[in-house]
This record gives C-alpha cells, structure tokens and sequence, in this order.
C-alpha cells in the first residue's frame, strides 16, 4: 500500500478490535527491519520518531526516510512523531512529510493542554494528517513518576482537543525493561466508558504480553507503543555481532547482522496485536 494517516489504521482497528504497533525508530536499520516485519504479518505499522531520535536525525531527513519505506511497502505505514514539545516542532514535522503528529502538553495543566492540542489538531487536520494528544502523565522507569489519566478530565479533552488518538496513564511506564507491571484495567474501563477516541498506551514494552493482546481485542486500545524491548533485541543482536569476530570494523557488515533478529521480534509484537490481513 503505502503512506498513511493514523486516523486511517486506527478507525478499522477500533471497529474491529484489533491494536497497531508503534514502534519507536532511531536509525535506518530498526525502521527498516519493522517495515519487512509488519510485511511478513500483513499489518500495518506505525514508525515513530522520538525525542532521541530526532537529536540524532533531522526531522526532514527523517521525513524522507520514512516515505521512502512506506512508499515502497506493501502495507499500511505511518509516519508519525512521537512526543512533540512544541507548536513549532510540530509544525516542522508536517512540513516533513509526517502523517501524524502527537502533542505532549501532558504535564500542563488540563485547560493549558486542550487549548495547546486543540491548536496542533486543528492545524495537522487542516493539512489532511493525524493528531494523538496526551492526558495524564506516563512516567519513566527509574525518573518521574507518573500520573493516572482522570476519566472524567479524559472525557473532556477527547470532547475539547479534537485528537483523532489519545494516550492514557493508566500504570504503563516509559523505558521498562520488564513486564511485570501489567496495567489499571479498572482505570480503563472508566475511561473507555467516557470516551470514543481511540485510545494509546505508551510504554508499552512494560505491559504483559497476554494483556496487549487481550485489552487490544476487548476495549478502544488501538495503538501500543513499543520502543525499549525492541531496542533490546537489536542490541544484543549489535553485540553478538562484534564479539563474534573482533577484528571486524566495518558498521554496515555489523548492522546487517541486527536485520534478522530484530524482524523476528518486531513480529512477534505485531501479532500481538491481532490486525486482520490486510487487503
């Protein structure tokens, strides 16, 4: 198929019970190896570039890359910025080419935050791309602390900001490495009872596998966002690599070398999610 909106892969998912995966990039190699992986499962897929990211790749470089592999996929694919700060920021990613933009005003006070998304939506919309806003603040596994997503300030900014996909704190963590934790069902079913957005679960890689896939089948969960689990699949792949053979330099035989596994554990998480084939 080709270069898509997140509005476009989240309403079917949301009709149909099914999640998507959004999966965090920093380079070439991982948003390569999720686009063969989302292939080979036939779902789409929504590359995501975050604050790290970004530091280390322009954003029109970035723009460009993600194009190139979505115009050349034979599924759906997102090209979508992860944690934009800044009206500004934002902006720069449509004038990238990105199809999807989220704002995070979550650490500002709720009215604070609706008005700045509001403003984001309007101009992403106005462009005929996506928006994901944020209401409640996902913490950081050993950093800030988190706090829970209000069902009632939720019901409110889903009505008020106009976002086409909204990301809740309900017990998920940014950058844990375990899954231990597993998510505030209560806090869900409040929220989901109050709201029709389809909803998003950063920090995903914190969240037992079998309540990904269960929460995807049962409730307005539309999009995960995994980032650290598969960090770690290709850095153990990277390290296997150069202690094999300490004499190898050269970066483009090593990274080759992360193609495989990371593929295999970039669909392993896809097929969590449960996508139906797509046509």
């Amino acid at each position: 198929m080709t270069l898509v909106t997140l509005k476009d892969v989240l309403q079917p998912a949301l009709a149909q019970g099914y999640a998507v995966g959004g999966l965090v990039t920093l380079g070439w190699e991982d948003m390569r190896a999720y686009v063969a992986a989302a292939e080979a499962e036939n779902a789409p897929v929504i590359l995501q570039a975050g604050p790290s990211c970004r530091a280390h790749t322009p954003l029109p470089v970035l723009g460009k890359m993600f194009r190139h592999l979505a115009e050349e996929a034979s599924v759906p694919v997102v090209a979508h910025l992860d944690h934009g700060y800044t009206f500004e920021e934002c902006k720069e990613a449509l004038d990238s080419g990105f199809t999807s933009i989220m704002f995070d005003g979550s650490r500002k006070p709720l009215q604070q935050n609706i008005d700045e998304t509001a403003a984001i939506a309007e101009m992403a919309h106005a462009a005929g791309i996506s928006c994901e806003g944020e209401i409640g603040f996902v913490g950081y596994s050993g950093g800030e602390g988190s706090a829970g997503t209000d069902p009632e300030e939720a019901a409110t900014f889903a009505r008020e900001s106009g976002v086409d996909a909204m990301a809740i704190s309900v017990g998920n963590v940014h950058l844990q490495q375990d899954k231990e934790g597993g998510l505030d069902e209560a806090r869900i079913a409040a929220i989901v009872a109050l709201t029709e957005v389809p909803l998003v679960i950063h920090g995903g890689s914190g969240v037992p596998v079998e309540q990904r896939a269960r929460l995807a089948r049962q409730t307005s969960i539309c999009k995960f966002n995994i980032g650290t689990e598969l960090r770690m699949a290709f850095g153990a792949a990277l390290r296997e690599a150069v202690n094999s053979d300490p004499d190898r330099f050269d970066r483009v035989q090593l990274l080759r070398e992360t193609h495989a596994p990371l593929v295999a554990a970039s669909r392993e998480v896809i097929r969590t999610f449960g996508a139906p084939p797509q046509r």
